[in-house]
């Protein structure tokens, strides 16, 4: 085994186990109480569940109307988190995000003192739901990547701590690009996940109309505290990796790279390719995806169902293979075939 803590001498395996086997029937209630209320997007809502296990923040992209937004205010809900929800426009102002320092007077025994005062903004929550992130500008962009990347804001010099835990889900529409600003690469590479949300099947969509159209609508209940979820963040870094998934990790990463890719179709369709954020993505994002699964340790299959949420955000095609209508889902469905 590999990259275990728990694997070192002195270890109690059995209690991992029981560990692992008390979150999971956590998380099997947590995923109950968030189904009565988001229909027919049970990936979206394991894909968007494992990135807060492992700890990291999501990009979810789909066309309005979807439930992206129903999605992140339920699972402050149902995990017990503090959510705040920001509307990013191209007039948002960094400062409207994590706050400003106000000029105060005051007077005492006839002495007019004056003094700055930090008013935290928005990103001092436990859970940031950036709605239409690519709205912004990208200066109102980089406001962010300090926070999602050290969990902590520097204004006038002085540094203030997010509280713990901190994550952001940003939204993004893939179709109306009028008016808006791509992120870049370097913010894209903090997201853990890049999160896609379909249309729901006729199924889900039917069951959704019956319970959203009512005179009563289900509301989510509490199912986890923002202590269990950093718990279980603890505990998802201590389950064992066997040395084929590592390997298939590091085969998969490297292999998406055209500097050191020894496939020809990667070395003549990319740009570039992911970095190492993306090997760390997928050994945290596996490991959780192994316990909701009930499983005590990932396997290869794992890393397969999770490449593309976590190699698409971190890839682009070169001009050439873009003229000959190549699609990056493509190459990323090649490269895991070569796992199988």
């Amino acid at each position: 085994m590999a990259d275990s803590p728990d694997s070192r001498p002195g270890a109690d395996p059995a209690a991992l186990v029981a560990e692992v086997e008390a979150l999971g029937e956590r998380l099997s209630r947590v995923r109950e109480a968030i189904g009565r209320v988001i229909f027919g997007q049970q990936t979206v809502v394991d894909q968007t569940l494992i990135t807060l296990l492992s700890g990291g923040h999501a990009l979810l992209v789909g066309v309005p109307g979807l439930g992206k937004t129903k999605l992140v205010e339920t699972l402050g809900s149902v995990l017990g988190l503090d959510a705040k929800r920001v509307q990013f426009t191209p007039d948002l102002m960094p400062a409207d995000i994590i706050g400003s320092e106000v000029l105060e007077e005051t007077t005492s025994d006839g002495a007019t003192r004056r003094a700055f005062r930090f008013i935290p903004g928005p990103v001092f929550c436990q859970l940031l739901m950036a709605d239409e992130i690519n709205r912004a500008s990208p200066r109102t962009q980089s406001a962010l990547l300090q926070a999602m990347q050290e969990h902590r804001v520097a204004v006038a010099g002085e540094v203030h701590a997010l509280p713990a835990p901190f994550h952001v889900l940003a939204t993004q529409n893939p179709i109306e690009q009028e008016g808006t600003y791509p992120l870049p690469e370097a913010q894209l590479d903090r997201f853990l996940l890049e999160v896609q949300v379909d249309y729901p099947d006729a199924d889900a969509e039917r069951a959704m109309l019956l319970a959203t159209t009512g005179a009563r609508e289900a509301k989510p209940v509490q199912a986890m505290t923002g202590a269990e979820l950093m718990a279980a963040q603890a505990l998802i870094r201590r389950i064992p990796v066997g040395e084929s998934v590592l390997e298939a990790i590091l085969s998969l990463v490297r292999g998406a790279r055209p500097e050191t890719s020894s496939i020809e179709q990667v070395k003549t369709q990319l740009a570039w390719g992911p970095g190492p954020r993306a090997a760390q993505a997928l050994m945290l994002a596996t490991r959780a995806r192994a316990v909701m699964d009930g499983r005590l340790a990932p396997s290869v299959e794992d890393v397969v169902a999770l490449a593309e949420p976590v190699l698409r955000h971190r890839m682009a095609l070169n001009f050439s293979a873009r003229a000959e209508g190549v699609r990056l889902t493509d190459v990323i469905e090649m490269l895991k075939g070569r796992l199988a």
